[in-house]
């Protein structure tokens, strides 16, 4: 019984470094395109310095995961929620690369460029923020219904994504000067993109946890 509270503890410990770590990946992507909105080169330098924490956060996870499983050899359902530590983690540390990428866009445009950038980049973090949200959620309470709500939402992320590209190939085409600066702001919204799709990842994560289901929802 001993052994089982002990287990139950660090699994805890281990859930809780999970939420942690969701937190450092929104509050990388909301400083990151911050930055390139004002041009603040200094916020994209922290933002892009700060991506270290969470790779040790990933590595902190993995490690402890793979050392319950060798010291508990836990029974089925208890693996999975192991495996899905780590599989979340390695989502959440994919997803502040993704800011990290969006930082060095900002120092690639600099603070002396003239290009507007398209205000459907916040729209699509506030929708990657409500997946966050849900996913958060979803993990903690083991709650697949939430899970599956994220699929829809990045769809809507999707389709934000291609009309800010379609946009942004339109501006190029009229003003062939700046299409180098024009790539940085469609590589950011890529980097948003990708941001809902390792949510969507961690949708299917909670769906195996909880009924022990491998899906596809990308």
């Amino acid at each position: 019984m001993a052994i089982r509270r002990q287990f139950d503890l660090e699994l805890e410990t281990l859930q809780q470094k999970i939420v942690e770590m969701a937190k450092a990946a929104r509050n990388q992507l909301e400083r990151a395109v911050k930055s390139i909105y004002e041009s603040d080169l200094e916020l994209a330098k922290d933002v892009i310095e700060a991506d270290a924490e969470i790779d040790q956060l990933d590595l902190d996870i993995n490690d402890s995961a793979i050392l319950l499983i060798a010291k508990q050899q836990p029974v089925a359902s208890d693996l999975r929620k192991l495996i899905v530590a780590i599989r979340i983690a390695t989502d959440l540390e994919r997803m502040a690369d993704n800011a990290r990428n969006i930082a060095r866009s900002t120092l690639a445009l600099g603070e002396n460029h003239d290009i507007e950038i398209d205000l459907a980049l916040k729209d699509m973090c506030e929708v990657a923020y409500e997946m966050l949200d849900l996913a958060i959620k979803g993990y903690k309470e083991e709650d697949y219904k939430l899970a599956k709500q994220l699929s829809e939402l990045d769809d809507s992320i999707d389709d934000m994504f291609d009309q800010v590209l379609e946009r942004m190939l339109d501006f190029s085409a009229n003003n062939p000067q700046k299409v180098q600066h024009v790539m940085h702001i469609a590589y950011t919204a890529r980097y948003i993109e990708r941001f809902g799709d390792h949510l969507t990842n961690i949708a299917e994560s909670i769906l195996y946890l909880v009924k022990g289901e491998i899906l596809d929802l990308n």
